[in-house]
């Protein structure tokens, strides 16, 4: 993450807590991180949505897709954030049943609201890389610690970090 703050922090947080709640089944609280009038658009969805239709769209999803979940997890790339705007970009790693692995890039535009809550006002996640074997803790902390010692030529040094306890 750029130069981690308060806010930069906060941030992170909102959205861990919203992957968490994905993963705890609790729609009520995975939407009180979206702001009333969010956009989105992903891989899957044939534009960008508003927030009614992507309720329809969610409602209309088999439970066996969401079931299927058994992990999220957030690699934070990049937080900046303007006074009360915020920009996240992170790699969202999401493991099936079946040990298929799913990742994302994804890009979170979020404002503060009047209640200093973090909001997202857009999501854009773009599917990367899909159907890869899942890596064994040992092989994800081999290829963190590469990426770090990478890191200072590229000015970027994601820090992996789990969705849930």
């Amino acid at each position: 993450m750029s130069g981690a703050s308060g806010a930069d922090t906060e941030v992170l947080d909102g959205i861990l807590d919203m992957y968490d709640a994905f993963m705890a089944r609790d729609r009520a609280r995975f939407d009180s991180h979206l702001d009333a009038d969010v956009t989105t658009w992903e891989s899957p969805l044939p534009r960008i949505m508003t927030r009614s239709e992507l309720d329809r769209y969610r409602d209309e999803r088999p439970p066996a897709v969401v079931a299927a979940v058994l992990e999220l997890r957030v690699e934070p790339e990049r937080i900046d954030v303007w006074g009360d705007h915020a920009l996240a970009r992170y790699l969202f790693v999401a493991v099936r049943t079946g040990g298929s692995v799913e990742t994302s890039r994804v890009t979170d535009v979020l404002r503060r609201g009047a209640d200093g809550r973090w909001l997202i006002v857009h999501h854009h996640s773009e599917l990367w890389a899909a159907d890869v074997p899942a890596q064994t803790e040992a092989e994800a902390e081999a290829e963190a610690e590469a990426v770090v010692a990478v890191a200072p030529a590229t000015g970027a040094a994601p820090a992996a970090a789990e969705a849930r306890a």
